[in-house]
Order: C-alpha cells, then structure tokens, then sequence
C-alpha cells in the first residue's frame, strides 16, 4: 500500500511541478513574442496594462497542463485507454490557441493585413476574455475526465 500512496503522491508533485513549467512558459512567450515584434518597452507596458489577464490566461494554462499531466501519469499507471489522454491534449491545445489569439495584433503586421490588425486591436480586451473562457472551459473539461478516470478506476 505504501508504493501505492508514493506512485500518488509522485504524479501530484509532478503534475503541479509540470503545472508550475507550463505557467512560465507561457509567461515566457509572452514576453519574447512582444520583445521580438515590438520591443521590450511595449512589452512591459503591454504587460502592465492587461497583466491580470496575462497572468490568468498564464495560470490557466498551467492548471491545464498539471491536470493533463496527472491524467496522462494516471493512466499510464492503470495501463487505462488512451483516448482521454488524446481527447484531453487536444483540448489542452485548442484553449491555448484560442487563449493565445490576441498575439496575433503582433503579428498580423508582418502579414500586412491592416484591416485584421484593426479589428483585433479594436477588440482586443474581448479577445483576452474569449481566451479565459476557452481556458476554464479546457480546465472543466480535463478535470470531467480525470474524475470520469478515477470513478473508472474505483470500479475495476
């Protein structure tokens, strides 16, 4: 029973040390993608204007990726089905593209499609908002199936 309670304990601290990962990463992109396409003046001011949302699309992000994690390790363990990790991972990755849709003001330039980068400057605090939906929807959907797992797994 102690290898059992170890296994667990080790996919939780991995999970949120992975968690943890995913929230700098993120943070990290951030900053780069800004620095890379408008300096580091712009970015810090970006950042300091629109930090709450930045930081809770980060954190979101890393909640995602703690909860794929400890699903992924879980199942592995259980030698269970695969298609929720696949189902989760790919929810995972469209949150994180859609959380990520306001960089495109960024980018866009380069692209010369000054109509888009209007309406996306334009609308770039809905689009912050539309990322944290699609963010804690990622969130309820890894967390509906990691408990769909562990009620599985009681019942084997």
């Amino acid at each position: 029973m102690e290898g059992v309670a170890y296994n667990f304990m080790n996919t939780i601290f991995r999970s949120i040390l992975y968690g943890l990962l995913g929230f700098i990463a993120l943070l990290t992109v951030y900053f780069v993608v800004m620095v890379l396409f408008s300096g580091w003046d712009f970015a810090l001011y970006q950042f300091g204007m629109f930090w709450y949302f930045v930081v809770s699309l980060a954190v979101g992000f890393g909640i995602q990726v703690g909860l794929y994690m400890y699903l992924r390790r879980a199942i592995r363990q259980s030698r269970g089905s695969k298609k929720a990790l696949a189902v989760s991972g790919t929810t995972s990755i469209i949150a994180m593209v859609s959380c990520c849709a306001h960089y495109l003001v960024n980018i866009l330039p380069i692209l010369a499609t000054a109509g888009i980068i209007t309406f996306i400057g334009q609308y770039q605090i809905e689009f912050f908002w539309i990322g944290l939906a699609f963010n804690l929807g990622g969130i309820v959907y890894i967390v509906s199936k990691v408990l769909a797992f562990v009620k599985h797994s009681k019942n084997i």
